[in-house]
This record gives structure tokens, C-alpha cells and sequence, in this order.
């Protein structure tokens, strides 16, 4: 936006810098942050009064989470927004991987809201049935999958040149990833920035993937599929990291706000579907491995005790047994964040180790 704006103006000097995706990820990255910033204080406000007693909390959970009663929900779209305002001045909108990624950020952040919206209404933990809720996604994440998918092909990493070829099912496979991501993250976020940090510390990952993968000289150099005008995702990544963190200065223990379903599923839901137009699909799992530990944590719970009656973990997701094995909150976070930084180097070394 501002690129045209500039040459409509004649300005130069700074088209030519705008021309640089470096300088419009910083830049992104820092309006985000800044109009995050900014709005937070008055919309969490706006949240309080109108939600009155805010998320409900579980019963059944540790008796420390009955403290944070009355905590507003739906902190999610003060990151939309921040997002939005960031990508509509540094992104080039006549990108197809621009639009998919709002596609997916939009519709898997409305999806979160109804759900949000429902639980604060009924002030109960069952919002929009877990069916249509699903269905939703998968519509969303199929209009995202046939924007971006330029080949059929599934490229693992660490081996060169090893590709699975899959055909028509890669379109199918392509919604899971968008789909699984969207929902690890919603399991993730159950404590006070618990979420926020992996999928800022996932979206700079990406975005120094998608960077590499957007330049023909250095994604022949590494042995990763280029992918033509990639690049863009960057900025996209970047405005996540920023809008990230202007949530995370709010969500700090004691959070102010919850992210909610409004924002995990978004956020989710966004490194899948970048993930997806890289062709990194199986470094997303690498990279967001913490992620992928949560919801198996749930899966693995719920498989056994519907089979045994007996439970695997004291509590899921698994950031709930370490609480119940008397974890503090505050340590249960930092030793993940921890956890997603290592995994973050592991999943960028699969760029050069082939």
C-alpha cells in the first residue's frame, strides 16, 4: 500500500526502500507492535465491561486458575487488528500468499470469536460444537490450500532430494496441517502467555524460511523448493511477531487478557497455511513441536481413558500435569518458551543439514 502510495508521489527514494522486504518486515513488525500498543489499554477495557465476568475457568483445574476469575477473553482481535493495520501498509496486496494467510487469519479468527462469544454468553467451557467447528475450518483452510498450492509435492527435510509425490490427497493433507496447527496452538493456551511466545518465536522461524525460500539463489544454494515471491511471508511473520508481542506485554503473568479462542485459532491457523505455500510442512512440525506435544497429550488422554478409564497424565493438555506435579505457572512457561527456542534452531538446521 505504501509502496503505490509513494510512487504515486514520486518519492524515490523511498520506493526504492520500500522495495526491500527487509525493511517493510521491520517496519511491520513495528507498526504492529505499535498500534498494539496503543489500543490495547482502552480495548481490554472495552472487553471487561462488556463480558462482566469474563472467561469461565475450570473447576476441575489447578485451584491457582480460580485467582484469574473475572479476566476478560477475546485478546485475540487486538492481535487481528494490530495484524491487519501492519500488512495493509507494508505488504503487497497483489499477493495470492498474502490473501490465503488472511483467508485463514480472518476465518479461523471469526470461527474463535463465535466460540469465545459463546462461552462468555452462556459463561460455560462447551461453545460452538466441536463438528461445525471443525467443518468451518476446513472450508476456510481449503480456500487458503487452492490459493497457494503451486505442486503436489511433500518435501522432507534433512534428505536431499527426497519428495513424496501425493498428488490429489496433498490438497487434503495441506488443510490437515492448516487445520491441526490452528487447534495445537488452542490447546496450548491455557496459561499466562504460555501460547504467545512459541508462535512468536515459530513466526520468526518462518519468516527467515520464507525469505530463504522467496530468493532462487539461496533456496538452490540450501536444497529447499523455491518458491517464487515467497518473500511476502516474511512481512506477514513479522507482523505476527509484533502483534505477538504487544499481546504478550498484556498477557503477562497476571494476564490482563486472554488470547481466547479468537487468537490461538488465528494465529494457529497462520503458520499452517505459511507453512503450507513454503513447502515446510514437516519443519512446522519441528518447529512448533510444542504444539504438537500438546494436543497429542490430549489425544493420547482421551484415547486411553475412554479404553481403560484410566489417565495417562494427572491433567491435559500437559501443561496442566506439570502444574499438578506442583510446577509453579510461571516455570511451566519459561521451561516451554525454552523448549520452543531449541526446537526453533532445530527445525532452521534442517535447512543445511541435507
Amino acid at each position: 500500500m505504501l509502496y503505490i502510495f509513494a510512487q504515486w508521489l514520486h518519492f524515490e527514494g523511498l520506493t526504492n526502500l520500500i522495495r526491500y522486504q527487509s525493511f517493510r518486515s521491520g517496519a511491520a513488525l513495528l507498526t504492529a507492535l505499535a498500534v498494539g500498543m496503543l489500543i490495547g489499554p482502552r480495548f481490554i477495557d472495552m472487553l471487561r465491561m462488556r463480558q462482566g465476568k469474563g472467561q469461565p475457568i475450570r473447576a476441575d483445574g489447578p485451584q491457582t486458575h480460580l485467582a484469574k476469575r473475572g479476566t476478560p477473553t477475546m485478546g485475540g482481535l487486538l492481535i487481528v487488528v494490530a495484524l491487519s493495520v501492519a500488512l495493509t501498509l507494508w505488504m503487497d496486496l497483489g499477493s495470492r500468499y498474502v490473501w490465503a494467510c488472511l483467508v485463514v487469519t480472518i476465518g479461523f479468527g471469526l470461527i474463535g470469536f463465535l466460540d469465545d462469544y459463546d462461552k462468555v454468553t452462556k459463561y460455560a467451557h462447551k461453545g460452538v460444537s466441536a463438528r461445525l467447528r471443525l467443518l468451518g475450518e476446513f472450508v476456510v483452510a481449503g480456500i487458503a490450500v487452492a490459493l497457494v498450492t503451486t505442486g503436489t509435492d511433500l518435501y522432507v527435510p534433512v534428505f536431499s532430494n527426497l519428495v513424496v509425490h501425493m498428488g490429489p490427497f496433498y490438497y487434503l493433507f495441506a488443510a490437515f496441517v492448516i487445520v491441526g496447527a490452528g487447534n495445537a496452538v488452542n490447546l496450548t493456551d491455557g496459561l499466562d502467555g504460555l501460547a504467545i511466545m512459541p508462535v512468536i518465536i515459530a513466526a520468526g522461524t518462518f519468516a527467515i524460511i520464507a525469505y530463504l525460500a522467496g530468493r532462487a539463489d539461496y533456496a538452490h544454494y540450501l536444497g529447499i523448493p523455491h518458491v517464487p515471491k515467497a518473500g511476502e511471508l516474511a512481512i506477514f511473520c513479522a507482523a505476527v511477531m509484533g502483534a505477538g508481542l504487544a499481546f504478550l506485554w498484556f498477557n503477562a503473568p497476571p494476564a490482563a487478557v486472554f488470547m481466547g479462542d479468537t487468537g490461538s485459532l488465528a494465529l494457529g491457523g497462520t503458520l499452517g497455511v505459511i507453512a503450507v505455500s513454503v513447502h515446510h510442512e514437516i519443519v512446522l512440525a519441528i518447529v512448533g513441536g510444542l504444539f504438537v506435544m500438546e494436543a497429542v497429550s490430549v489425544i493420547v488422554q482421551v484415547f486411553v481413558y475412554k479404553r481403560t478409564g484410566r489417565r495417562v497424565f494427572r491433567m491435559a493438555p500437559i501443561h496442566h500435569h506439570f502444574e499438578q506435579l506442583g510446577w509453579q505457572e510461571s516455570t511451566v512457561v519459561i521451561r516451554f518458551w525454552i523448549v520452543s527456542i531449541v526446537l526453533a534452531l532445530l527445525g532452521l538446521a534442517t535447512l543445511k543439514v541435507r
